[in-house]
């Protein structure tokens, strides 16, 4: 009987630890995946409102892609609007903060555990 669920159990973890290791780059939301890339809203309808927002922005230049590489266009430095968003899940799940660069998100960073509302 041991025999039997060895095989099986390597089986199941074969199955498990690729999802587990294909989350890392993101967080889920429900039943959803957000990622790195996706708009803001996008995330917005998968994740709801935010519990805080906050807008600034930087000075870039401006960047064409060309052949799958960044190129400079220009010396000048545009204003880009960055937010930062911060979910907070409740007191058994961990917050997460966004960071959305002209709409996109570019980084997702974990945070404690969240609050009671």
């Amino acid at each position: 009987m041991r025999s039997v669920r060895l095989p099986l159990l390597l089986a199941a973890l074969a199955l498990v630890l690729p999802a587990a290791a294909a989350r890392a780059d993101g967080f889920s939301c429900g039943n959803r995946l957000v990622t790195d890339g996706m708009h803001q809203y996008a995330v917005r309808e998968i994740c709801g409102e935010p519990a805080e927002v906050v807008r600034t922005t930087i000075l870039r230049r401006p960047v064409v892609w060309r052949y799958g590489r960044p190129w400079y266009a220009g010396t000048e430095e545009v204003p880009v609007p960055v937010e930062t968003w911060v979910y907070d899940f409740g007191p058994m799940r961990l917050m997460r903060k966004l960071r959305f660069e002209d709409g996109v998100l570019t980084d997702v960073q974990t945070l404690g555990h969240g609050h009671r509302r």
